[in-house]
């Protein structure tokens, strides 16, 4: 890896006399080592000495180009143990999975916190949401989600009751608990956009007000067609990617 890095890094810098921008150089050299899978999620970097001996720069420097990879959510510092390449969780919006599938299937833990879980009367707003009649009950749940112990999301999810009776059967996954009922969501229509995370969601995600979420709003559906789902998440910008794949007729 540190072969890689100082050819990279070498040849941002050819036609490059100042050292001005020294902290941009290497800053741009690890992220291109990251997008060519060299450096890999979950690997350490070498120390800050040995980077600033391998690069022949100053420690400051060396400080300052890490710095604006851990603002960034590339890079995370775990204290006494060192600098590695951020855990990106990758969801694919082609494949109809839950939250805590995509995370098994990569190895890592999911845990969940309920914030919120009750029943109630529909209200005018969750029975558009859900194509519900007026009077018809509906679960409320709202979730703070986990990966080893550190926040990566906020769900709040309507389910109407019908089809899930017992609410407290749901523990990590909800669509386990709603495929033991036989009603397990068969397709889904999902949007995503870019927001700023407002306070509340800042707060539980353990970031300042105002940094990079993503807000995906997710209703799902049986084969029958009935609405089994309606789910509002923010997830942290810096820790997932949606990928898509993209064909042509």
């Amino acid at each position: 890896m540190q072969t890689n890095l100082l050819e990279e890094y070498q040849r941002l810098q050819t036609g490059e006399s100042t050292r001005a921008v020294a902290y941009l150089r290497l800053r741009r050299a690890l992220q291109n080592l990251m997008d060519a899978g060299v450096l890999r999620p979950g690997q350490a970097l070498p120390s800050e000495r040995d980077l600033a001996q391998l690069l022949d720069l100053s420690r400051v420097t060396i400080r300052k180009a890490l710095a604006g990879l851990i603002e960034s959510g590339l890079l995370v510092q775990r204290q006494g143990a060192g600098t590695f390449v951020a855990e990106r969780i990758l969801r694919q919006f082609s494949r109809l999975t839950s939250f805590t599938d995509d995370l098994r299937e990569r190895g890592l833990n999911p845990q969940v916190r309920f914030l919120e879980r009750s029943v109630g009367e529909v209200t005018p707003e969750e029975s558009m949401a859900l194509n519900l009649s007026p009077g018809s009950g509906v679960v409320r749940m709202y979730r703070l989600r986990h990966v080893d112990g550190s926040p990566i999301a906020i769900e709040r999810t309507l389910v109407p009751y019908a089809l899930l009776p017992d609410p407290d059967s749901v523990t990590t996954s909800l669509y386990e608990a709603l495929d033991a009922y036989g009603h397990r969501p068969k397709r889904a229509l999902q949007r995503l956009r870019a927001v700023a995370l407002d306070e509340e969601a800042a707060r539980h995600l353990e970031l300042p007000v105002g940094a990079p979420g993503l807000l995906v709003e997710r209703r799902a559906f049986l084969e029958d067609g009935r609405v089994v789902e309606s789910t509002r998440s923010y997830y942290r910008g810096d820790a997932y990617d949606f990928v898509a794949e993209l064909q042509s007729d």
